[in-house]
């Protein structure tokens, strides 16, 4: 799983933190558990406030 698989990030997401509200988490947060992630190696410094964004966004949808 890299940074650009949003949809895919998002749903492992979904599937890791059943309880939390995606649009009250963190960036610095939201960074962690996506680096955590079961297949994520992607290079963690790769990632920037648009990508988190957009993740953000995608979790949201995917509730």
């Amino acid at each position: 799983m890299l940074w650009s698989d949003t949809f895919e990030i998002a749903a492992a997401l979904v599937e890791q933190h059943p309880d939390v509200e995606p649009q009250f988490v963190r960036f610095t947060d939201l960074h962690r558990w996506v680096t955590e992630l079961p297949g994520f190696a992607d290079d963690p410094t790769r990632s920037n406030e648009g990508i988190l964004e957009a993740i953000q966004m995608a979790w949201i949808d995917e509730i």
